[in-house]
C-alpha cells in the first residue's frame, strides 16, 4: 500500500538538549557525520536560513536542499527558498514521492515547529552537556517510541561518545 512521504527530523543533541552555539555545533563527531550522510542521502533536506548559512558545503550534495527564510531573495545557490513552512514541506514531500522520506535538518526554530508534524526522529544523543544557545525540544515519551539504538564510542575524530536512536510517533 502506498502512503504519503514521511516527514522526519535528524538531530544531534547533548545530554542537556543543546544542539548549537553561535551558529555552530558544539562538538565534532566524524562518525555521526557519516551517519547523517547515510540517512539523508538522496532525500530532500529542509532547513532554516541559519542552518543553510552554517553549512560547510552548499548545497548538500545528492539531496534537494529546501530553505525556509523570511527573505525570499536569500542568496542560496543550489537550493530552493521558501517563506512558508507548509509550502516547503509540501514541496519536500512531492520531491520524495510516495513511500519516500523528507528530512528536516535544523535548526532549533524549525525543529520546534515541525516536531508535531513529524513521523520519525533520528536522534544522536551526544555524551556531553555543552554550553549552547539553541536547544532541541524534549520528546514526550507518550508521543514517541524508541525503536532502534546504536552506541558509538568516542573515536579519534569524535569529541565524545554518542548513541544514535530512532523514534517513531505513537499512534
Amino acid at each position: 500500500m502506498k502512503t504519503q512521504a514521511k516527514l522526519s527530523i535528524i538531530v544531534a543533541a547533548g545530554l542537556n538538549n543543546v544542539i548549537g552555539k553561535d551558529g555552530d555545533m558544539p562538538w565534532r563527531l566524524s562518525a555521526d557525520m557519516v551517519h547523517f550522510k547515510r540517512i539523508t542521502a538522496g532525500k530532500p533536506v529542509l532547513m532554516g536560513r541559519k542552518t543553510w548559512q552554517s553549512l560547510f558545503v552548499q548545497p548538500l550534495p545528492g539531496r534537494e536542499n529546501l530553505v525556509l527564510s523570511r527573505d525570499v531573495n536569500l542568496p542560496a545557490k543550489g537550493a530552493e527558498v521558501f517563506n512558508d513552512m507548509d509550502a516547503m514541506i509540501a514541496k519536500g514531500k512531492a520531491l520524495a514521492g510516495v513511500d519516500g522520506e523528507v528530512m528536516v535538518i535544523g535548526g532549533g526554530v524549525l525543529y520546534e515547529a515541525v516536531l508535531p508534524l513529524c513521523d520519525r526522529v533520528y536522534f544522536t544523543r551526544v555524551n556531553a552537556s555543552p554550553d549552547g544557545d539553541t536547544y532541541f525540544p524534549e520528546l514526550d515519551p507518550k508521543k514517541w517510541r524508541l525503536v532502534q539504538q546504536q552506541p558509538y564510542p568516542s573515536g579519534d575524530k569524535d569529541d565524545h561518545a554518542f548513541v544514535t536512536q530512532v523514534f517513531e510517533k505513537v499512534g
